[in-house]
């Protein structure tokens, strides 16, 4: 297998135990330092910083510790060169369902995320 192509999955991984476990240090392994994040849901274009969004994440309630079963799973990769790629996911959280489109690059420091656009797919049922 591809080296960069495990590289990738195990950095998609990684985004993945982040929002999981509401972890922001795992969270900081994943994105770059200077990565921004958009939606557009609200018929206007919303820009997060990174640090904004490790804030969000860092006080949330994690679906760890709710015992919510883990339900995420990548949806595509396109490889726009050996060190960049855009991957297409989709995870829920808590009562959430969301579509990412992940821009990644390759450095000297493994694949990072730059850029995030992410669209709320729908709510989920609590039973």
């Amino acid at each position: 297998m591809n080296p960069n192509y495990t590289d990738l999955i195990d950095a998609i991984q990684l985004y993945f135990d982040s929002l999981y476990y509401c972890d922001t240090e795992i969270l900081d392994r994943v994105f770059h330092k200077s990565s921004s994040l958009f939606d557009a849901d609200q018929g206007d274009v919303f820009v997060e910083s990174i640090e904004s969004f490790r804030r969000d994440v860092g006080q949330r309630l994690s679906p760890a510790s709710q015992k919510q079963v883990r339900e995420d799973e990548i949806l595509s990769i396109d490889f726009l060169s050996p060190l960049s790629a855009t991957v297409k996911i989709r995870l829920k959280a808590h009562e959430n369902t969301f579509v990412d489109h992940l821009g990644f690059v390759k450095s000297k420091d493994g694949w990072k995320i730059v850029s995030k656009i992410w669209h709320l797919e729908g709510l989920n049922n609590k039973a």
